[in-house]
């Protein structure tokens, strides 16, 4: 079960989507939490500049490898706008983060960029569990889905 307390970081992960829509870059969002509910980084996309492996949780994934240890990796929370895609997964169990909690789901971001008649990505968007089957993972969290799928439709409408 989500709490309170967690769909306020999810917010959070929402609105770095906005802010990144807003700066000409893809709307995506993420906030690494520690057990202690603290947010300890936050990012989000940016890819418009060329560099496509430039996801908010590909570099969270990062900053926790270079500032937390271990233990500390494992027993936090990834929180972000979208499910990560394989990239971002991979990261994740690579440096040993603990639980994912997402707002929109991989096949919900096809369903909306199907709509639009967007082009499929260019890496399969597979589940999380696909690719790291150890990882706990949480979503979708349907109370942010419109404002989601409206930031997308927005962003491939450019």
């Amino acid at each position: 079960m989500i709490s309170e307390a967690e769909l306020g970081h999810l917010r959070r992960c929402v609105d770095l989507a906005a802010e990144a829509l807003a700066d000409g870059d893809e709307p995506f969002g993420s906030v690494l939490v520690s057990a202690s509910g603290e947010r300890l980084a936050e990012d989000r996309n940016r890819v418009a500049g060329g560099d496509r492996t430039r996801h908010p949780e590909f570099e969270l994934a990062r900053w926790a490898a270079a500032n937390l240890t271990p233990e500390e990796r494992a027993a936090a929370t990834v929180f972000t706008s979208g499910e990560h895609c394989p990239m971002c997964a991979a990261a994740h169990a690579w440096v040993g983060l603990g639980r994912i909690v997402y707002a929109a789901s991989s096949a919900q971001l096809v369903a909306w960029l199907t709509e639009i008649g967007a082009g499929a990505p260019p890496v399969n968007p597979l589940p999380v569990q696909e690719i790291a089957p150890h990882v706990t993972v949480e979503g979708p969290v349907e109370r942010f889905a419109d404002e989601l799928r409206a930031l997308h439709h927005e962003c491939h409408k450019r």
